[in-house]
């Protein structure tokens, strides 16, 4: 039983977003007995994606007081050394784990599953739909389906992801809200032609990069990473064809395992492809409506985007227990906090594009010579600690400890 002032047992939720900070914020509302909806317009759990990792003592809390941080350790990556390679795979810098990987790393798709698997059986996932319209009104909001019958919450959260739907229904068009880093990434899956072995091995050309690595052990697959530079470019999210056509221009010639990796591409029935980005927006509540995650403070890679968005659902679950469900106090306390932590951790992944992908040789053997310096070890423990400052750059009250 939860405290009765801090029981929101009364409250129903609607939830955009079934990756990370949706699940997340759900396992933390239902702790103070919310009633939650997540709505996700995939069928199922997206399962997949990137590694990702968390670092510090604010991380540590968060997931520890979510009853996670174990089974986290226990799915993590256990990812090695990564080395960045010439165009004939002779090794120039070798790149410590801690460096790339964080305290612990787990692949996304796995963290989502954590979640939903604790959740699902006291939570209401509605697969295969999505929010049509939204209509905030005092008492409620009224929401409308793609699919589904028409229903009212008491709050809508948006943790749809960098390109929210949510966000565009109550905040206005993406365009005003994204800022553009002058590259792209993409990634898909390749053959384990070089035997790797949860490691990784990164070799750049002015202008475009190109990542494999082996991060679940298994012999026969790795996965690539691509980065290229680029002014913006107008395409179909959902047109596969042409993102494939867009990866073979740029990718085209490229030395090491250029190759191997376009004819991944060529055959794959699924690639990541997406602008190196971030979300700026000056509210992240408007209303009964609130955003959370890449939703409302998202960077493509780089700014610890998954550690912010798990911080946000705990910090957000918890005002909203403080202030016994009272949305405007809770969501006003929401903002203050998570804000300027969230600025924090994008300035972070502002050279993310550079760092994978310098623009000229010159560059990539300056970015060579600085990697060598990193990866020493009095060096390597500094980049750590800076790291962490950002992770760590938030003061978390002492919420209601549900019983």
């Amino acid at each position: 039983m939860t405290n009765p002032t801090h029981d929101l047992s009364h409250l129903t939720v609607l939830i955009s977003g079934a990756s990370v900070a949706g699940p997340a914020l759900a396992l933390n509302l239902r702790r103070y007995g919310a009633r939650v909806t997540v709505v996700e317009k995939a069928s199922d759990v997206r399962r997949g994606g990137f590694a990702v990792d968390f670092r510090g003592h604010v991380h540590r809390r968060v997931l520890t007081e979510m009853g996670i941080w174990d089974e986290i350790h226990a799915r993590q990556t256990h990812m090695g050394r990564q080395i960045v390679v010439a165009a004939d795979g002779t090794p120039k810098v070798d790149l410590p784990a801690e460096m790339m990987s964080g305290d612990v790393e787990i692949f996304r798709g796995e963290l989502a599953d954590i979640m939903y698997e604790r959740t699902r059986d006291r939570v209401e996932y509605v697969f295969g739909d999505s929010i049509a319209t939204l209509t905030d009104t005092p008492d409620g909001v009224d929401v409308t389906f793609e699919n589904g019958p028409p229903r009212r919450f008491d709050l809508v959260i948006g943790a749809d992801g960098l390109h929210s739907h949510t966000r565009s229904l109550v905040f206005g068009d993406e365009s005003r809200y994204l800022r553009f880093f002058d590259h792209y990434v993409a990634a898909v899956e390749v053959p384990n032609e070089l035997g790797l072995i949860r490691t990784g091995r990164l070799y750049s050309e002015p202008g475009r990069a190109v990542m494999i690595g082996n991060y679940d052990g298994d012999p026969d697959r790795a996965g690539a990473l691509l980065v290229f530079r680029s002014e913006q470019l107008s395409y179909d999210r959902r047109d596969l064809a042409a993102q494939k056509r867009i990866l073979a221009e740029r990718f085209a010639g490229l030395g090491w395992q250029g190759p191997t990796v376009l004819a991944a591409l060529a055959g794959a029935d699924e690639i990541y492809f997406d602008a190196i980005a971030q979300i700026h927006i000056d509210r992240l509540t408007h209303g009964r409506v609130a955003l959370l995650g890449d939703a409302g403070y998202g960077a493509t890679m780089g700014g610890m985007g998954t550690g912010v968005a798990v911080v946000g659902a705990y910090v957000l679950a918890g005002e909203l227990a403080l202030a016994g469900g009272d949305h405007r106090t809770a969501f006003a306390a929401y903002e203050s906090r998570i804000r300027d932590f969230a600025k924090g951790c994008q300035k972070t992944s502002g050279n993310a594009g550079p760092f994978f992908a310098p623009a000229t040789e010159r560059r990539i053997r300056g970015r060579d010579r600085m990697y060598r310096l990193l990866a020493s070890r009095p060096m390597a423990a500094f980049l750590q600690r800076i790291t962490e400052k950002s992770a760590t750059n938030i003061k978390l009250p002492e919420y209601p400890k549900p019983e």
